[in-house]
């Protein structure tokens, strides 16, 4: 399965992949108009850590997701290896934010969780972090 992966040695820090995974959940074609004004709320998100390393961290869909296991409400589920979310069933227990041992899922304003979904809703073929890097720091690709 496909996933994505990050070159930590090509990444700026820039944080463009983060613009692009917002600007996907909106599902506008012009970007400048979709984020205009508003906070942002990627599903990945840049780390910088020491010596100017930075890297993007976004989902993993693990072979074995302590997420949907942990999930009491059935809002999480794995589906031809993609971790999906299913927002209705989602009762805020936030479990799953605990279980994820690489910090990938996040609560939202609406008191429901958020997490990359690989733009598989929005977008066919390329997630839109990984289109919108210039550096080519983010691949999609199988490992």
């Amino acid at each position: 399965m496909k996933r994505v992966y990050v070159n930590e040695k090509w990444c700026l820090g820039c944080h463009l992949c983060e613009y692009y995974c917002a600007f996907a959940a909106t599902g506008e074609k012009d970007m400048s108009r979709a984020l205009q004004g508003r906070t942002i709320h990627p599903r990945i998100h840049i780390e910088e850590g020491r010596d100017d390393v930075s890297f993007a961290v976004s989902c993993r869909h693990c072979t074995e997701p302590l997420c949907v296991k942990g999930c009491i409400s059935g809002a999480l589920s794995k589906d031809d290896g993609v971790i999906r979310v299913d927002k209705t069933k989602c009762v805020g227990c936030y479990t799953c934010v605990l279980s994820c041992p690489y910090g990938c899922i996040v609560p939202t304003e609406d008191g429901v969780i958020d997490k990359c979904e690989l733009c598989l809703q929005t977008t066919e073929g390329t997630p839109r972090c990984v289109a919108g890097c210039l550096n080519r720091a983010i691949v999609y690709e199988e490992r």
